[in-house]
């Protein structure tokens, strides 16, 4: 346990003298290296760390330090840190160091934060379960047999065994609220355009999203507060107004409109995750929060939509890793195309060629108008529906999975049984709404359940407060 319970408490503590920054810094290095077969991290930055808690902690005893002065992050190995290795957990881009950073990133940075390292994750955040990276997959930390979840596993286990204080993952079709519900932690997916794009390695462009983990909802509040904002450099970054988060987080008094779309409630839930989240229902219900069962009609196509899109994306993000300009380069001497097809061959991992090929099928001549353009409008559908929900609720509250974390392996055999897997998840992308996991609970075998709210667009505020009234006034 860490001896504070969110990042004002440990501020207050460093600023006191009750907490030794460096001290705090040491303890996660020296934790990180006790729990290296969790395979959380895949580059650790000890020595900055530490180089930069000195810095800080004279800053704060002068009064100019930042928000976040002190609070330590782990980044997701998709995120540009300038001279440091961004490899997507990829082959292709083993020996690649950044030459500039992410947005993002930066804003922390500029505030204070303490960048411990960069996270393990799928390959190029392709997968489900941690288990496509070419450092190996991160282990879950309450059952070390189980999948963390995916993409970014490593950034979850890292908050969940206090490796760090908060993490960024990446949240393309649940990314990040996926493996916050596996291993226990509050997870955070903005708005698609309310945080800078710029310096995240590009899946899928119309889906990726920066989110946060954290231990409660304040942390993630502020980490959403200072990273959102126009970015000139990222032209789908939003313009509109990014409303005070932190410090109207007390809303005790608001009683929003739940809305419990019963399509999450049916065919295929773990009835161990369906009681719990029903449970959450009920206690609301009494403290007088209005529930209204909803119909989202268009969600039984999200699965199938999201893929063909994203897998299309991919397939044309992905063309730039070639060999030729950076990355791996095939060390036979061949041809230039047979040189790309061994370069692309070699470096990329099986589950990262899967999608590309799906991608690249329904993007040919003959299938573009039958699945990709199809797969367009029925998103417009799925989105429509939301809007429609929209009209008579303030959030929708759902499981964010299916089922609790399932076992190394399992459904590494199956990829259509592991894309299900995001069943309760890639609607939110599909739709570009904000939404977060909120830890709930635990199975029989002691594994994490998680319940999921979801917003409407740019409405961080209203998620992040209900999250606050759950996490403060319910699960306490």
């Amino acid at each position: 346990m860490l001896p504070y319970t969110n990042h004002s408490e440990k501020l207050e503590k460093i600023k006191t003298g009750e907490l030794s920054l460096n001290e705090n810094v040491n303890s996660f290095l020296k934790r990180i290296e006790e729990q290296k077969d969790l395979n959380a991290f895949n580059f650790v930055f000890g020595k900055e760390a530490l180089k930069e808690a000195d810095r800080i902690d004279e800053k704060i005893k002068t009064g100019k330090a930042g928000k976040l002065a002190g609070m330590v992050i782990g980044i997701k190995d998709v995120l540009s840190i300038k001279d440091k290795p961004a490899t997507c957990s990829s082959n292709i881009l083993k020996y690649f160091n950044s030459v500039y950073t992410a947005t993002a990133v930066q804003k922390l940075i500029d505030e204070d934060a303490i960048i411990i390292g960069k996270t393990n994750c799928d390959e190029f955040a392709m997968g489900s379960s941690n288990e496509n990276s070419a450092f190996g997959p991160a282990l879950n930390p309450f059952d070390k047999a189980r999948v963390p979840g995916g993409s970014s596993g490593g950034s979850a286990v890292a908050v969940a065994a206090n490796l760090c204080d908060t993490a960024l993952g990446t949240d393309t079709g649940g990314s990040v609220r996926q493996p916050a519900s596996f291993c226990g932690v509050y997870g955070f997916k903005p708005t698609y355009g309310r945080i800078s794009r710029y310096g995240l390695t590009a899946f899928a462009s119309s889906f990726d999203t920066i989110g946060a983990f954290g231990r409660n909802t304040k942390d993630i509040s502020l980490l959403v507060e200072i990273m959102s904002g126009k970015d000139e450099r990222d032209s789908t970054s939003s313009n509109k107004n990014v409303p005070e988060i932190v410090n109207k987080l007390n809303a005790s008094d608001r009683k929003f409109r739940i809305g419990i779309a019963i399509e999450y409630f049916g065919e295929g839930i773990n009835e161990e995750v369906k009681r719990e989240n029903e449970k959450l229902i009920d206690e609301l219900m009494k403290r007088g929060f209005n529930i209204n069962y909803i119909n989202l009609p268009h969600l039984e196509y999200a699965i199938a939509t999201y893929y063909i899109l994203t897998t299309a994306e991919a397939s044309s993000n992905l063309s730039r890793y070639d060999g030729a300009r950076y990355g791996h380069r095939s060390k036979e001497k061949l041809p230039l195309q047979d040189m790309y097809k061994a370069s692309r061959s070699e470096g990329f991992g099986s589950e990262v060629k899967r999608r590309i090929m799906l991608g690249t099928y329904v993007l040919s001549h003959g299938y573009y108008d039958a699945y990709y353009i199809k797969a367009q409008k029925v998103r417009r559908q799925i989105k429509n529906d939301f809007d429609e929900a929209f009209k008579k609720v303030d959030l929708i509250l759902t499981p964010t999975t299916p089922t609790t974390a399932f076992k190394l392996g399992e459904k590494s055999s199956d990829p259509l049984e592991m894309y299900l897997n995001d069943i309760f998840t890639t609607s939110a992308n599909l739709a570009g709404i904000p939404g977060i996991n909120i830890p709930i609970g635990k199975d029989a075998n002691g594994l994490p359940i998680g319940t999921q709210l979801l917003a409407n667009q740019f409405d961080e505020l209203s998620l992040l407060q209900m999250s606050y009234i759950i996490e403060q006034d319910i699960l306490k």
